[in-house]
């Protein structure tokens, strides 16, 4: 909710400015720029408007960043989310959900059953004898499917750009687009985080590609 709000803020302050031709590049600092630049060239009344705006983000931000502390705090202070963030993709945050979403992890038989419950399995469409594969069902926890995929295309978006020694992210990067990509590792995400909860476990980095 809190990073809605941001959002919404931003945007609003964005549209706010724009009415009297000012704009700024995309992110946090454009915005800051964009929010000084208002206090010489909009006129009074409107700096008003914004400054009422700009509070009200001030507000939000120390909200957020306090959130996170907390987040980071508790994640650390136990053993399970500490062995969870050690999988790439996997921050403060998703550690924390997983664990508060999934109290008695070896209710699910295996890590495939963990990531049909959370929606990230093909959705099957069989008829006359064939099965046909689609997209994911997008059934099940919709909050902890979001993370895992945003915590996945990090994974996959800094692969990208800096390379990888992982065989089976080399693999399927090179045979399938990045949405693609993104939503597999995710899976393959959920079954090692299955894995790392019902063993307990450590996560252990795959053997490297040979250079």
């Amino acid at each position: 909710m809190l990073m809605r709000q941001r959002i919404q803020l931003s945007n609003a302050i964005r549209g706010h400015m724009a009415e009297f031709g000012l704009a700024a590049p995309i992110g946090r600092q454009g915005l800051g720029t964009l929010i000084s630049e208002g206090d010489e060239q909009v006129p009074a009344e409107a700096r008003t408007c914004l400054g009422m705006l700009v509070a009200q983000l001030a507000l939000i931000n120390n909200q957020i960043l306090e959130a996170d502390r907390r987040i980071r705090a508790n994640a650390r202070a136990t053993e399970t989310e500490r062995r969870l963030m050690d999988v790439p993709g996997v921050g403060p945050l998703l550690a924390s959900a997983l664990v508060a979403s999934i109290p008695e992890p070896k209710a699910f038989r295996s890590g495939r059953n963990l990531a049909a419950w959370i929606g990230l399995v093909p959705r099957q469409n069989s008829s006359g004898g064939k099965e046909r594969l689609g997209g994911i069902t997008k059934q099940g926890d919709r909050y902890l499917r979001q993370l895992l995929v945003v915590g996945a295309l990090a994974v996959v978006r800094y692969a990208q750009r800096n390379g990888t020694r992982r065989p089976w992210l080399v693999q399927l990067l090179a045979r399938r687009t990045t949405k693609i990509a993104t939503v597999a590792l995710a899976n393959k995400t959920a079954r090692m985080v299955w894995a790392i909860m019902t063993t307990g476990e450590a996560y252990r980095e795959p053997v490297p590609l040979a250079i």
